[in-house]
């Protein structure tokens, strides 16, 4: 029976993988492009026939350009371009916010950009980025024009070259000559591309010094060249810097001081060789900006506001307001460089040029701009909707008064090209009459207004379009993930019911109680509560207050069972009696050598839940906000602007917390076996290095970090605690006594362990060594803030498995695993964690790797992440040892506890994914037209499959530690048997 279990729970697993791979094909699809390259064509109006490519660039590049620029009737504004890119600087830390200036440290960090923007010498956008605010396709937004696939943020681990259209590819093609100097993604991007190159790795965040310098010393050799005509910069360390120690770091203002050193020097470069023949145009921008505690991915108005600085003579003036909030797009960098360098705007651009960069140009001219850009952005409507295609769209005889009058999109974006049109070509007839007057000037106006009109409307509504979802596609995996939710559901239906081999309550009282309790009903509608939830942006952003409530309120519920059980038991000394003994005789396992009178048991179970109802309420308080509230003060907040000795103190607290609990639990085995002595040695080895780590570790990072010493101190702790957990995992069965004959005393006392078969010892001590460790592991990876939560984690853990211990008779084992469950989650939110990306923690990804490898960093960063759920799913190995287990002799009882050991405990955090999996799912099939589909939905669906692989690796180490602990010991059972007739027949 329990190998058809396992089976079928294989099955409904394989199923659920399936449909989950079905439906991420289906519902993540590539925004819709146009092939190929934009040529001469792009200088001509769109035709209304099928929208086709464009044939590559037959001519030499000298022969191209003049050919572009001919066709263009706009001069072009510039000669060579400087691109300068600061990763993750924020706009208001050089524009202000708010029409406000930035903060006088801001502003004093960066003294040359200010002067140039007080000058009127520059002028700076606060240019919005698309979620998912990660590096790579940010750059591709940048030149290109165009917003990628959401999934991109997976691809920016792993970058492919990139193949659409943008400006570096027709730079190229005209013969530009390019050069690159900073992040490897550039390269990857565009590997055949650059004249000259010099990559360096994007992801090692602790390096905040050399990444930078690796630029800058090739800077004054680059500057002095008259060999290239665009130059790409790409600065990495401010991003870093904001990874380590967030926007208030005390790198930041060093930092940024640097980086206006070399905004000063370029541009202290291009001026002085400034003729008709090397126009430069330096553009400072950011691929994306930062959060309060320095990381990106989601989509905040801190993570989203990015710069654009543009510094060169077409945008000189003599008034300006350098700080108003101009809002422009990331977007619309590609159409203004193509335009400003005579190339043709990319074809599958939505961005819209920025007018005050062509202030040089005559009206004529600037309308033109419009006019390319409004071709180019209806070519890519034709290949959205027919409707574009129509004549009347482009030379509509609507009345243009017509403005309040309900209209579609369509529509609107036909009239408003058709006035633009009209406008323009007005503008043009009173051009050539060589007569200027008012009405010119009017005609000029509401052509530049219907341009831009038509521009942003739709740009807007291209942004949001992708290709159509596969219904049919969505449904079956939609169906795939219902089946395996129903199966899972099914077999535990079936355990429930089944023989009494396979029965999780065998012999317990509550076997014979068919009602309903009050934790189970809470739980069941707690779960209902959750997946009603999902419905809701506003849930889903602050999803933290769902799980504290559901956890806090449970274990309510047990405290109030708990005292109503004691008063009852109180009130019968016979029935007070009869249970004592019952539990001296059940409790074989590592419990029994330290029997508790009932008075004692009494309080135990009360402090217990006391313990993780407190620990709860101090890990709310701990981060009080998710995503809209995150600006709420808490207790972690406070610790940030404190000392940064007072977290170091914590720190350290924590860990001599942990090492102490694994010797109080190692004592609980009263056993002096080297495979304990050791254990213990390790674990007290890798706690003294975790703190040596700590106090290496620069915690207010006023310096940068020693990478080397710090990293063989976590090389090493990763090599012993790997060692130590793999020899817990393989001996611990061979150690312990599996027959009351093999058995020693465990005492001075000389009590009788009949029943010390060996199963509750070695799981006990598997499952304690996982645990224990594990919360060595994620003091060493987590944000030193985060210590105090983590062991606020782990003595949850541990009082729940005591408080179950003691309370077999008064929750059913299934509310017992969900409940902890419910504790792994809180203990997610509590760490710090959101349903941003914003909030996933790339720092720690890289403590103990000398060298950017994406498998390692990638594992440690989910580590880090699910580092609350996966100690919930350790700790129940634990749980699993306080079950009571009769002394067993035969392989077929060895089954059957097998599978009361591990069916529930593997089943129903798999049976509750699945529900939250699939409701979800379904959710966000139906918010595929949401306002929030890519901002709130689609970055928690991508948290919800990460949480799935979370339960698979929980699961898979729980029934892999059952299976081989049983299968060990039933192979040791049958050899003391064999071994005990030999000797009979002799």
């Amino acid at each position: 029976m329990g190998a058809a279990v396992a089976e079928w729970t294989v099955a409904a697993v394989l199923l659920q993988v399936a449909g989950l791979s079905l439906f991420l094909y289906g519902f993540f699809p590539v925004k819709p492009t146009l092939p190929g390259f934009s040529g001469a064509e792009s200088y001509r109006a769109p035709s209304c026939g099928p929208v086709g490519c464009g044939e590559g660039p037959a001519l030499p590049p000298d022969q191209l350009r003049s050919l572009y620029r001919e066709l263009s009737e706009v001069p072009h504004v510039y000669d060579r371009l400087v691109l300068m890119v600061i990763d993750g600087l924020p706009a208001e830390f050089v524009l202000g916010r708010g029409g406000k200036p930035p903060a006088r440290e801001m502003m004093e960090s960066m003294p040359y950009t200010q002067s140039l923007l007080a000058g009127c010498r520059a002028v700076g956008y606060h240019a919005k980025a698309a979620p998912p605010t990660v590096t790579m396709p940010r750059l591709k937004a940048m030149v290109s024009g165009a917003i990628g696939g959401f999934l991109d943020v997976a691809l920016n681990f792993n970058t492919q070259a990139f193949l659409d259209d943008n400006i570096l590819d027709q730079l190229h093609t005209i013969g530009y000559k390019l050069v690159m100097l900073g992040d490897e993604t550039w390269i990857k991007l565009f590997p055949t591309l650059f004249y000259r190159q010099d990559g360096v790795s994007s992801f090692y965040v602790k390096d905040t010094v050399e990444v930078d310098f690796n630029v800058s010393r090739h800077l004054e050799s680059e500057l002095a060249a008259k060999d290239w005509d665009a130059l790409i910069l790409h600065y990495l360390g401010l991003d870093h810097v904001g990874h380590i120690g967030g926007r208030q770091s005390n790198l930041m203002t060093p930092k940024l001081k640097e980086m206006d050193d070399v905004i000063r020097r370029i541009h202290a470069a291009v001026t002085s060789i400034q003729d008709n023949s090397h126009r430069t145009l330096l553009v400072v921008v950011s691929d994306h900006g930062m959060t309060e505690v320095g990381n990106h991915g989601g989509s905040s108005y801190e993570e989203t506001d990015s710069l654009a600085l543009f510094i060169g003579h077409s945008v000189e003036s003599s008034h300006c307001s350098p700080y108003d909030q101009k809002e422009a797009l990331q977007v619309d960098l590609a159409p203004t460089l193509a335009l400003l360098f005579g190339i043709p705007i990319p074809k599958n651009n939505i961005g819209v040029l920025l007018p005050e960069l062509f202030n040089s140009l005559a009206d004529d001219q600037k309308l033109r701009t419009l006019e390319l850009n409004s071709w180019q952005i209806l070519r890519l409507l034709q290949k959205q909707r027919p409707a574009f295609c129509s004549e009347d769209c482009v030379d509509s005889k609507d009345d243009f008064g017509a403005d309040m009058l309900p209209e579609s999109t369509e529509k609107k974006l036909c009239r408003l090209l058709s006035k633009a049109f009209a406008s323009h070509r007005s503008s043009l007839l009173h051009r050539d009459s060589n007569f200027r007057s008012v009405e010119a000037a009017g005609l000029f106006g509401a052509a530049v207004d219907s341009y831009s009109g038509f521009l942003r409307h739709a740009s807007e509504w291209l942004s949001h379009r992708a290709t159509d979802k596969p219904l049919y596609l969505l449904a079956s995996a939609i169906s795939l993930m219902i089946i395996s939710c129903f199966s899972l559901a099914g077999i535990i239906s079936c355990i429930f019911k089944g023989p009494p081999q396979i029965k999780v309550e065998h012999h317990s009282e509550l076997d014979l109680d068919k009602n309903w309790h009050l934790d189970e009903v809470f739980i069941l509608m707690g779960i209902f509560l959750y997946v009603a939830s999902l419905g809701s942006s506003s849930f889903v952003e602050e999803e933290q207050y769902i799980w504290h409530f559901l956890t806090s309120t449970l274990y309510l519920i047990f405290l109030i069972k708990t005292v109503q059980s004691i008063l009852k038991e109180s009130n019968s000394t016979l029935v007070h009696r009869s249970e004592t003994k019952t539990f001296h005789k059940n409790n074989s396992s590592y419990l029994a050598s330290y029997k508790l009178i009932p008075g004692q048991q009494d309080g135990c179970k009360l402090y217990t839940v006391l313990i993780v109802l407190v620990a709860g309420r101090i890990l709310r308080a701990w981060y009080q906000g998710g995503i809209n509230w995150v600006h709420f003060p808490d207790i972690s907040k406070i610790l940030n602007q404190s000392d940064s000795s007072i977290v170091k103190s914590l720190q350290t607290i924590s860990v001599l917390a942990v090492v102490v609990l694994y010797s109080v639990s190692l004592m609980l085995l009263r056993t002096r076996r080297i495979l304990i002595i050791g254990l213990w040695l390790s674990h007290l080895s890798c706690g003294l290095l975790v703190m040596l780590h700590i106090w290496k570790s620069q915690v207010d990072t006023s310096v940068p970090i020693n990478n080397h010493s710090t990293t063989s101190i976590a090389q090493i702790f990763y090599v012993i605690a790997s060692i130590s957990v793999t020899c817990t995992f393989l001996l611990s069965p061979w150690i312990f006594p599996t027959h009351s004959k093999e058995a020693e005393p465990t005492s001075s006392s000389g009590s009788n362990p009949e029943k010390a078969h060996g199963l509750n010892h070695s799981v006990f001590l598997t499952g304690v060594t996982y645990t224990m460790f594990w919360c060595l592991l994620q003091l060493l990876l987590q944000q030193p803030i985060n210590a105090v939560p983590v062991l606020l984690i782990l003595l949850q853990i541990i009082s729940s498995v005591i408080y179950f211990s003691l309370e077999k008779s008064l929750h059913r084992q299934w509310v017992q695993v969900v409940a902890m469950q419910f504790l792994g989650m809180t203990g997610h939110f509590g760490l710090g964690n959101t349903n941003s990306l914003a909030s996933i923690d790339v720092a720690g990804a890289f403590i103990g790797i000398s060298s950017y490898s994406t498998v390692l960093s990638g594992v440690l960063m989910f580590i880090i992440t699910y580092g609350s759920p996966l100690l919930l799913y350790l700790g129940m190995v634990v749980h699993m040892s306080v079950k009571d287990s009769n002394d067993i002799s035969t392989p077929q009882q060895w089954s059957s506890v097998l599978s009361r050991m591990i069916a529930l405990p593997c089943l129903l955090p798999l049976l509750v994914n699945s529900i939250a999996l699939t409701s979800y799912t379904i959710v966000l099939l139906l918010m595929r037209n949401h306002l929030f589909v890519w901002s709130v939905f689609s970055p928690k669906y991508l948290y919800v499959c990460a949480a799935t692989v979370c339960t698979y690796a929980g699961v898979l180490v729980i029934a892999m530690t059952g299976a081989y602990t049983c299968a060990v010991l039933s192979f040791r059972t049958r050899n003391y048997r064999d071994k005990s007739v030999d000797q009979i027949d002799g």
